[in-house]
């Protein structure tokens, strides 16, 4: 690879001061999401920021900046689980802790809101429970908003896996959800 001339670094320079304005907040809730503690997410988005600005300062391109830096976080993540695999899954959960007083859609009193809000708690964790495979690209999708053609740059995949991956998994968590809604249902009539 031939180093850029001046002006191109300096370009380069601008996009990444300009990527950290525009994709610190998405990289954070995705860390976290991920992570589940919040020293550690800013933590990591920190150490991503550095890793890119060396990146680029040693004089490399980067085409797309928001396929790149999330490909960099999420290796960190991977790091992360590393050294943290001991910890269970339960452990990590409990860590988070979601508090319904935390969603400002509960202090609206529309049953539709509130049925929104508590089957979307339901899916994240829910979420928590599909295979990596299918957790990653929906977490990408729904949660980062990255379109099939950045998450399949990001995963080192095909759109076209992408693509199915993100449907099987939309499947999956349908079905977990009405799993779940059938024994909630079963246990109400029981009680009746």
């Amino acid at each position: 690879m031939s180093k850029p001339d001046n002006g191109s670094q300096k370009n380069q320079e601008a996009l990444f001061l300009k990527a950290v304005d525009n994709y610190s907040d998405a990289l954070f809730r995705h860390a976290y999401l991920r992570i589940s503690d919040r020293e550690k997410a800013l933590d990591i988005v920190h150490d991503t920021y550095t890793k890119v600005w060396m990146y680029v300062r040693n004089g490399h391109q980067v085409e797309s900046f928001r396929p790149f830096l999330y490909k960099v976080l999420n290796n960190l993540i991977i790091d992360e689980y590393r050294r943290i695999k001991e910890s269970s899954l339960d452990a990590l959960m409990e860590e988070v802790g979601v508090d319904e007083g935390s969603f400002d859609e509960l202090k609206d009193n529309s049953i539709e809101s509130l049925t929104a809000t508590l089957d979307g708690k339901r899916a994240f964790l829910l979420l928590e429970t599909l295979p990596d495979l299918y957790k990653e690209v929906l977490v990408l999708r729904f949660v980062d908003g990255l379109g099939p053609k950045e998450i399949s740059e990001l995963v080192e995949e095909s759109e076209n896996v992408v693509s199915v991956r993100l449907h099987r998994g939309l499947n999956l968590l349908r079905q977990k959800m009405t799993e779940e809604e059938q024994k909630i249902n079963k246990k109400l009539s029981g009680r009746n």
